[in-house]
This record gives structure tokens, C-alpha cells and sequence, in this order.
């Protein structure tokens, strides 16, 4: 951390692994079977997931089985990385005020929170940002990459409702492998992303004032009957209306992928996994929790990438009916192809625009 960070990012992970909490069953004797079945059916996943939708990555993915505190590490890492750009501009305000040690570690304990919190509930992830031995992205490097799986979140699903390990660990590795092949399989697709993110993050004005505006914004949407979260959680409230131009692009975006390595998920779970259906269900139960879970997504932003995954789903449905199951092929030939928001809810439209409407 330097003098001008504005987040504590050592009290961060060390908050984040306390929330987190231990999982007991990883250090029982069912977590030594996780690392080499992932190995494994990772490799298997690669080439169905290759054969179906014809993304090809450059090399072979390296599979890493983490506890909650080891996907925390690498997660504070990334997030480093990819918030830089707004850390080092809010850091330059920071570094002559009386309270940035006070900020810091506020802003630290609520990053640790927030990490502590997923690092309850994610499954698997494949990581764009993660280094490779010579420091550069791993996504530049066929060598580097990484797909994480998060053992003991895996271990307590498994227990809980009695899935067969082999087939479920494959059905993780069959998502976490295809958005894999998104990003490395299509050559322009990572930095162009990388880039509208970096370009939200640019656009972000530090100033107090700014977080006035948002809640006279906040205080409409109620005036009018919305939910002030219901666009992207504080991210999306806070955000200005040039700032929500971009997250718009990142929203469509997202809703693509998570929606295309859904379907590719469950059509190739079909084929591959048995008692698919039952964990699809199982999964998509746990992805509409309520209470205080539902609560603390809404606030984050989560409840609106869960709805990306539907929004995504019902979009390469759509396209699949329309022309074939590789229709979905023309949004990777550049950024322009990309559906837009509102496409997103009328396929018919977009492959119109694109000029795909031959069934395969």
C-alpha cells in the first residue's frame, strides 16, 4: 500500500477471510479428490466446449482448486489491478488530507466485507487478470491462465443435496471453461472489455458532491415508485449519465456471455452430466435468495447480474430459434456486432441487424 492508496487492501483480505469463515469439510479427507478430478474435467470440458461452439483458446487452462481465503488473495489482486486507474486519481485527492489513514481504513473493511460475503457463495471463476510468471495479464499468456474453483463452497453443495461428484464438478468446470473461451477465443474480446472498464472507472469523479447528486437521484426513483437499486446496486446509483452510457455497453455485454455460458452449460450438461437437471435447479434457486442474502445482492449489484444471466439466457434462446444453434457466431466478429441492451429482449432484431438469419 502506498502513502496515497486509498484502501487499506492488507486490512481488506484480512477482513474478508474472517467473513468468509472456514469451511470444515475442506479439511476433511473428501477435499483430496477435488484438485485432480478439476484437473481433469477441466481438460474434458476445454474440448466439448471447443467442439460445440468453435472458440478455441490458445493453450490449455490451468485448474486451481482455492480455499475461501486463497480466492479472496487472488481476488484482492485483481481488483488492484483493475481499479488502478480510479485508486491512483482519488489517491492524489487523498494524500494531503488529515483523515486518509481514517479512509483508508474504512474503505478497506467494506472491501473486505464485500469480498468476505462472495467468497461465501461463489462456485468457480475464471480470472482475466490474474498474472502470469512474467507479471503480464495471464489472459496474454496461453501459460498463465486460470480457472478457479472454490473447494469448500463446492465440497458443502455436494453434501448438502447428495450430487454426484464427478458430474458436478464437471458441469462448474463446463461454465467457467466456455466464458474461458469467450475471452481468449476471441482475440478483441478481452480488451475490449478491459477497456470499458477502464473507461467507467476514468469517468468516475471522486468529489462528495457527486454522492449528493446520487441520492437526489436516489430520492426520485422512490418519489416515482422504483427501487434505486434495481439498475446495478450503489454502483449503477451512483453513477453519472455518461458513466451509465458505458455501463450499459458493460451490462449488454455481460448478459452475452453469462447467457451463452449458461446455455452452453446445459447443452452440453445434457449430453455429459448426469442429474443435470436437478443442479440447474438447485442453482438457479440459490441465485433468487431472499431474505437477508437478497438484501445484501440488491445493495451490491449482484440481484442485476442475476438477471443478466436470464436476460442473457432468454436472448441466445431466441437467437438459437431463429437461426441455429452457431447464430450466436456473428457477436464475435468485433465489438459493433455486440447486441445492445435493447436487443437483448428482441433477437429477431439483432440477428436482422447483423445479417445472420441462416440456420445451421
Amino acid at each position: 500500500m502506498t502513502a496515497a492508496d486509498p484502501v487499506d487492501w492488507a486490512l481488506a483480505e484480512r477482513v474478508a477471510r474472517r467473513v468468509a469463515g472456514r469451511e470444515t469439510l475442506a479439511a476433511s479427507y473428501l477435499g483430496e479428490s477435488l484438485q485432480p478430478d478439476f484437473i481433469a474435467v477441466t481438460a474434458e470440458a476445454e474440448v466439448l466446449v471447443a467442439d460445440h461452439t468453435g472458440l478455441r483458446a490458445p493453450g490449455p487452462a490451468t485448474a486451481q482448486v482455492l480455499d475461501r481465503g486463497g480466492w479472496v488473495s487472488a481476488n484482492v489482486t485483481s481488483m488492484q489491478r483493475m481499479l488502478a486507474p480510479l485508486i491512483n486519481r482519488i489517491g492524489e485527492r487523498l494524500s494531503h488530507s488529515p483523515v486518509a489513514s481514517i479512509g483508508r481504513r474504512v474503505a478497506g473493511t467494506e472491501m473486505g466485507v464485500l469480498l468476505g460475503f462472495m467468497a461465501q457463495r461463489v462456485l468457480g471463476q475464471y480470472d482475466l487478470l490474474v498474472p502470469s510468471e512474467n507479471g503480464s495479464n495471464a489472459g496474454d499468456s496461453p501459460d498463465g491462465d486460470a480457472v478457479y474453483y472454490v473447494g469448500p463452497n463446492i465440497l458443502a453443495l455436494e453434501k448438502r443435496f447428495a450430487f454426484p461428484p464427478r458430474d458436478f464438478r464437471r458441469w462448474i468446470a463446463l461454465h467457467e471453461v466456455t466464458h474461458r473461451a469467450q475471452f481468449t477465443g476471441v482475440p478483441w474480446l478481452k480488451p475490449y472489455f478491459l477497456s470499458l472498464v477502464e473507461e467507467a472507472l476514468t469517468m468516475v469523479d471522486p468529489d462528495p458532491r457527486r454522492l449528493a447528486q446520487a441520492m437526489g437521484r436516489a430520492l426520485d426513483e422512490v418519489r416515482r415508485g422504483r427501487n434505486p437499486l434495481d439498475d446495478g446496486g450503489i454502483v449503477g446509483l451512483l453513477a453519472s449519465p455518461e458513466q451509465r452510457g458505458v455501463l450499459a455497453k458493460v451490462q449488454a455485454l455481460m448478459s452475452l456471455l453469462e447467457g451463452h455460458g449458461n446455455a452452453v452449460m446445459n447443452e452440453l450438461g445434457r449430453r455429459h452430466v448426469g442429474s443435470q437437471e436437478r443442479m440447474n435447479r438447485v442453482l438457479q434457486a440459490r441465485r433468487r435468495s431472499r431474505g437477508l442474502t437478497g438484501v445484501v445482492y440488491k445493495l451490491l449489484g449482484i440481484d442485476a447480474k442475476m438477471r443478466q444471466y436470464e436476460v442473457g439466457e432468454k436472448f441466445v434462446a431466441g437467437v438459437e430459434r431463429e437461426a441455429g444453434p452457431r447464430g450466436i457466431d456473428a457477436a464475435w466478429r468485433g465489438a459493433e456486432s455486440l447486441p445492445t441492451v435493447d436487443e437483448l429482449t428482441a433477437p429477431g432484431r439483432w440477428l436482422a441487424r447483423v445479417g445472420s438469419t441462416t440456420a445451421a
